[in-house]
């Protein structure tokens, strides 16, 4: 394959998959609104520009089910068929069948491996009228179909160029009334009609020349919108990404050095000079970084997209109703996050569905629609995404939790006793946690609420639970904008330093050596009406202490509600750090994310507060029952 023929399949594969992607939630959105004619031409084009592409290029299988699909939605929207559940579930099939060719075109380049006899089957039973849903719509009066539409190739619509009587009177070059008459007259003449150009010179309204200047304007208009956009493979934004990352770690090394040098030699006019590029190449640094991330930045649309098609299928196989609602859907994220969120959210709606949705007899007799209600909600907060999956299912039962927990040995019936019923509920992200009463194909393998955890822990994000037997359940997910480059602060234990992610960081005091406080042999400290367990860094990672310090520093972190009190000997500093992942190599070690690099050229360890702090409140809870 040259590459000129290769360059074509790349942008088929590419413009066929955006196609795709749209589709499954296009045909749920016109299940429930089957009279949206706008929506039917949509996905009518979208099935049209596949099947004329895929004949291009010679994919005869693709070419075989997307004309028998089209000829469908053309019959739908055309009033000929009438648009019904078991219609739309054999064009999703489709759909399906789409998605299986072009796995396979973009690993050989052929479609002839996928059989497509059995859709092609189904579909050509639908236009036959075999189907039972396939029953003749009554017509609309005025629907006379046009078979232009249906033999002529859609291409997108082009932006129109501008007209040329606007920018005549725009420009000054003629009035409104002269544009106006020439207008009118036009209107009256047999087609062909006469240029309005020569009509405005005929009534002596504008001169050649300013005909000309008009009309060279005309043609230097903008160009559509997506002339001016290109596609960027995303390995090339990663790369840029992590040069980025280099650059903000030089720049951090060069400013430490130019504070040095000004303390020093703060009368050298060259030192002034370097402090004052510095500042300029700081400030560019910046502005780079947050240029880069917003190229990186998607939709989480993108990652929702799927969420309908998944939902109507596993309601329908579970016998039960299920609306979904999705609000925040322009919200943006990082790239690298929303490759990651996916699975975790496809897990969580699953088990909101299975688990917490009732069956309609069973809402019926808690006085609740037959249709529960599935609700998605993103929003940016600060500088964290924050997503909440809530249902109004029967909820969680914390009598069933601790049954679990207790007969797989997961918690002692002491540590239960003093746990709080939110802290109860979170049990169920335990690794081999299950509730589940058999083990299917949906859920009950006691792995999906721990890997869900897992995952967004690995992308410094917290995952909470609360939920009113009942009522129904929230699930509120919380992630970083990006997890590449993330505010720090800089701490300092036995002249070891760590970073502790900001946004985990509530406060920071300082504290007496008298202050803190023992139970059962556990450091607590008693900090504005709450007990606070406090957790020793150099203890924690047996850094050896050759002093014996009066006073300390306590920097509170929290992981939701939860808080805990680190304890270390000094603040250095608040720094934007770069995050290595340093997983092969001191995987065995607890409570490390990463590490990055110093002003100073350093090498600094990057705190997992969401496990220290889990940790912690372990450590607490035993010290109170004992």
């Amino acid at each position: 394959m040259d590459d000129e023929t290769q360059e074509i399949l790349n942008d088929f594969l590419t413009e066929t998959t955006e196609m795709i992607d749209g589709l499954d939630q296009k045909f749920v959105e016109l299940e429930t609104q089957p009279d949206n004619k706008d929506l039917l031409n949509e996905i009518f084009r979208a099935m049209h520009s596949m099947k004329g592409s895929a004949g291009f290029l010679g994919f005869n299988h693709l070419v075989d089910v997307t004309h028998r699909a089209e000829s469908i939605l053309n019959k739908l929207r055309q009033g000929e068929m009438a648009v019904v559940p078991q219609i739309i579930t054999v064009i999703l099939e489709t759909v399906d069948t789409v998605k299986l060719i072009m796995t396979e075109i973009r690993s050989s380049g052929t479609d002839v491996k996928i059989p497509v006899e059995a859709m092609s089957q189904k579909l050509d039973d639908i236009l036959a009228g075999k189907f039972s849903g396939a029953a003749p719509a009554p017509k609309p009066a005025a629907a006379a179909p046009s078979p232009a539409i249906a033999t002529e190739p859609i291409q997108p619509a082009a932006p129109p160029p501008p007209h040329l009587g606007e920018i005549l009177v725009n420009e000054g070059l003629a009035t409104k009334e002269q544009v106006f008459d020439a207008l009118t007259e036009q209107s009256k003449q047999p087609d062909p009609k006469q240029p309005l150009g020569e009509l405005l010179i005929q009534a002596k309204a504008i001169s050649e020349k300013a005909l000309d200047q008009a009309l060279q304007k005309q043609e230097r208009a903008p160009k559509a919108e997506e002339d001016a956009t290109i596609r960027v493979e995303t390995k090339r934004l990663d790369s840029v990404m992590n040069l980025v990352g280099e650059l903000v770690l030089g720049r951090n090394r060069l400013i430490k050095i130019g504070g040095i040098l000004e303390q020093t030699h703060e009368t050298d006019p060259q030192v002034r000079a370097l402090s004052e590029t510095l500042t300029q190449l700081n400030l560019v640094t910046t502005d780079l970084q947050l240029a880069v991330m917003k190229t990186r930045m998607l939709p989480i649309k993108k990652v929702m997209a799927k969420l309908p098609r998944m939902v109507r299928d596993l309601s329908s196989k579970l016998g039960k109703q299920v609306r979904l609602e999705t609000h925040g859907e322009e919200t943006e994220l990082d790239k690298s996050v929303a490759d990651e969120i996916g699975d975790p959210l496809v897990h969580l709606v699953r088990n909101a569905i299975d688990h917490g949705i009732e069956m309609p007899t069973e809402r019926h007799a808690a006085r609740k629609p037959s249709e529960g209600v599935l609700r998605i909600a993103a929003s940016q907060e600060g500088n964290s995404i924050v997503i909440r999956i809530q249902d109004d299912g029967k909820g969680i039962a914390l009598s069933k939790i601790k049954a679990k927990a207790l007969q797989k040995g997961l918690i002692s019936e002491a540590e239960l006793a003093t746990m709080e019923p939110r802290e109860v509920v979170n049990l169920i992200f335990l690794p081999g946690f299950s509730t589940a009463e058999k083990v299917t194909d949906v859920s009950g393998r006691g792995v999906g609420m721990d890997v869900v955890r897992t995952n967004i822990r690995k992308m410094n994000g917290t995952v909470e639970i609360e939920s009113e037997e009942g009522k129904g359940s929230l699930i509120t997910i919380k992630l970083p904008l990006t997890i590449a480059i993330i505010q720090a602060l800089m701490v300092e234990v036995e002249r070891a330093t760590f970073a502790i992610p900001l946004s985990s960081v509530i406060e920071a005091v300082r504290i007496s050596k008298d202050e803190i406080k023992t139970i059962n042999g556990r450091e607590v400290l008693h900090l504005r009406d709450r007990v606070l367990p406090l957790l020793r860094l150099a203890k924690e990672f047996d850094i050896p202490t050759d002093t014996d310090r009066d006073r300390f520093y306590v920097v509170v972190a929290a992981l939701g509600d939860r808080r805990i009190g680190v304890v270390v000997d000094e603040l250095r500093s608040q720094e934007e750090v770069v995050i290595k992942s340093i997983w092969e190599y001191l995987d065995s070690i607890k409570g490390i994310s990463g590490a990055t690099i110093t002003g100073e050229g350093k090498v600094v360890l990057i705190l997992d507060i969401s496990e220290l702090v889990e940790n912690a409140q372990a450590w607490h809870a035993s010290a109170m029952v004992a």
